[in-house]
């Protein structure tokens, strides 16, 4: 297929620059003035450099950059519907299960003031932070009946071309996508081994890490860019167990 290509767009060059050579010879038979037609070529041939630059340097370069930006809105719809439909509420289920958290959660505590200071603030200290849940507070069954509802919205998020742009969004949902299989392949067992049970809370944590984080990214750019969707972010904050959609 590339051969055929190629040789098509050799044939197209050859005849293009064929009929070029056959329209500078009717004008030489027209008006014979070789001087008049070596001018104009060269002058066109020296403005070709100029135009490969406009083209491929200058207006190719904002196209791209159009084009970035674009994928990039749709990429942040996809994650906004993510967190909407699952990511929250499954961020919820892991910090309830953290014992650990409570040295943090007033970190958390979402408010409408904050400003790009205190998102890099918080963003250092969950970065430090171990992400664990407690095996023996986990409830697998909720959590796998809560994941299997959603299992169909995993895997459309998966077809969607624009997670391309995003590395971390897509480690994300492919941990989720594995979290949710490992709960469906046990049918609700009602009792598991303790081995199994602390695999299974592996999982949970790597989903954990990873959310929070990327939590803490989507809340940022609502704040940036939504204000309206910001505020309805802290009344939810998954972190704040006092948190209420409600406005008081």
């Amino acid at each position: 297929m590339r051969a055929l290509l190629a040789s098509w767009q050799v044939r197209l060059g050859i005849a293009l620059v064929a009929l070029s050579a056959v329209v500078y010879y009717i004008h030489f038979l027209l008006f014979r003035d070789a001087h008049h037609i070596f001018l104009y070529l060269v002058g066109d041939i020296a403005f070709v450099f100029l135009e490969v630059l406009m083209v491929t340097l200058i207006i190719h370069e904002l196209l791209n950059r159009r084009e970035k930006l674009l994928r990039l809105q749709k990429l942040n719809m996809v994650i906004d519907a993510f967190f909407t439909e699952a990511g929250t509420g499954l961020l919820r289920f892991c910090a309830g299960w953290d014992a650990r958290l409570s040295a943090m959660r007033d970190k958390l505590k979402l408010t409408t003031l904050w400003s790009e200071a205190d998102f890099d603030r918080v963003d250092a200290a969950m970065r430090a932070y171990t992400y664990r849940v407690d095996p023996a507070s986990v409830n697998l069954r909720e959590l796998g009946e809560f994941l299997a509802c959603k299992r169909d919205f995993f895997l459309r998020l998966t077809e969607n071309p624009n997670l391309l742009e995003h590395e971390r969004f897509t480690s994300l949902l492919m941990a989720v996508s594995h979290l949710t299989e490992e709960l469906m392949a046990r049918n609700g067992a009602p009792e598991l081994p303790e081995s199994d049970v602390r695999h299974l809370a592996g999982d949970i944590d790597r989903v954990y890490g990873q959310l929070a984080r990327e939590w803490l990214a989507y809340v940022r750019h609502l704040k940036r860019d939504y204000p309206y969707l910001f505020s309805l972010a802290v009344r939810t904050n998954p972190f704040d167990a006092s948190a209420s959609p409600i406005v008081t």
